[in-house]
């Protein structure tokens, strides 16, 4: 299956699903973390049989790596715990909590930003290459499955929670005491998707005509 696929998509997908395998590799919360990429290695399988039916280009590929990739490094540390600050330090750079006060980590939000800004491409491009619509309706819609599936998603976590203990569940959602995390969550997945959006139309507007 997966030798069908174009050489450089078929290199994105291996090498996503060894990003993956090896952050689970001494993760230092393993009994919460393969929650978090356990489905990121059974979404690479299906997006590889979907490539195979349904082509898309490498840069809606390379969209969709992308967000994995950063989506594994917030699973390897269950997102609240992403040591930013420390690798920063590491490199004699000044850390982003100091530069800007922050209290909480924010790796999440940067995922949640990035769940808009990288998913409204290959979204709208297999509405346009599959589905036949125009390209200004596939953003529109691309940009309200962003919205509908952050909302969904965390209606899920909070279902799921709702079966952890108490420890777990804090850590499998990453609130990190903040009440309104949800709300914000959606709001930046839904931002990025607007950024995204804006920028693909302008894109496409600027194209001369054939």
């Amino acid at each position: 299956m997966l030798t069908k696929l174009p050489r450089f998509q078929l290199q994105v997908i291996i090498g996503v699903g060894l990003f993956v395998l090896l952050c689970l590799i001494g993760t230092p919360y393993p009994h919460t973390a393969p929650l978090q990429s356990g489905p990121t290695l059974v979404f690479l399988g299906a997006l590889a049989w979907a490539l195979n039916k349904w082509s898309m280009p490498n840069s809606a590929v390379l969209c969709i790596g992308a967000f994995l990739v950063l989506h594994t490094i917030g699973a390897r540390y269950i997102y609240s715990y992403v040591p930013y600050d420390a690798w920063l330090a590491g490199i004699g750079l000044p850390e982003l909590s100091d530069i800007f006060g922050w209290e909480r980590n924010h790796y999440d939000r940067l995922v949640h930003f990035s769940f808009g800004a990288l998913l409204v491409h290959p979204l709208s491009q297999a509405l346009v290459r599959h589905w036949s619509v125009s390209p200004g309706r596939a953003l529109y819609v691309a940009v309200e499955f962003i919205i509908a599936a952050s909302a969904m998603y965390e209606i899920f976590e909070w279902l799921l929670t709702l079966t952890l203990a108490p420890g777990q569940a804090d850590a499998y959602n990453g609130q990190q005491g903040d009440m309104w995390d949800a709300q914000k969550d959606m709001a930046l997945a839904t931002a990025g998707a607007v950024v995204a959006a804006l920028f693909e139309y302008f894109r496409f507007r600027k194209r001369p005509s054939s």
